[in-house]
């Protein structure tokens, strides 16, 4: 940013933050509510944000999107998402595996990663609002998606789960409340299945 500020200080900057920088009580997080810096994680993206509020300070068009829980085809094969799809693929064409999964009760934001990338389009397109949540605000727990993606090839996910006993979430529920970035007229286009049928079939 201070190469910015000194060559080119017309040029807008984007800082990806995240949801998870935030404290969580389980209720829908917004851009304003306060930070919690209980990881290296959320501490390096809360100075990040910092480092933007001051550039901004300036005079520098810098914005933050706060992005939440996202999928796309790209999620690497470990992440439970990218591994229940791929394992209800395999089923499909006649797998026995079993997924040993831990608790599937967590919620969270499932929104597909080109919906997130429009709402960071749509926040650096304008110039009244420099900080915005971008998420669905609609949480889902893992047993949806399991659900979601068996329901894709008839199959009923209970016979090809077990679950781990003794296993502890990073959290219980993360769901933000998109309300300004809605005002700027984003919303996400692709539901909780169709982003299903978008994993299983990568």
């Amino acid at each position: 940013m201070e190469s910015v500020k000194i060559h080119c200080p017309e040029t807008k900057v984007f800082i990806t933050g995240s949801g998870l920088q935030f404290e969580n009580t389980g209720n829908p997080i917004t851009e304003n509510d306060k930070f919690e810096a209980n990881s290296p994680y959320s501490v390096a993206r809360i100075q990040s944000v910092y480092a933007a509020r001051y550039y901004r300070s300036l005079g520098l068009r810098v914005y933050v999107g706060y992005l939440f829980h996202h999928e796309s085809s790209l999620r690497k094969s470990n992440h439970v998402s990218k591994m229940i799809a791929l394992a209800a693929q395999r089923i499909v064409n006649g797998s026995t595996e079993i997924i040993q999964l831990g608790d599937i009760s967590v919620e969270k934001e499932w929104t597909f990663a080109g919906d997130v990338a429009g709402g960071i389009v749509t926040l650096i397109e304008q110039d009244n609002v420099f900080e915005a949540v971008i998420g669905s605000g609609v949480a889902y727990s893992i047993e949806n998606w399991l659900e979601s993606c068996f329901s894709l090839i008839g199959k009923d996910w209970h016979s090809y789960v077990r679950l781990r006993k003794g296993f502890t979430p990073e959290y219980k529920r993360l769901v933000s409340n998109p309300a300004t970035i809605n005002s700027l007229g984003w919303f996400p286009t692709v539901g909780l299945l169709e982003l299903a049928k978008i994993m299983t079939n990568s």
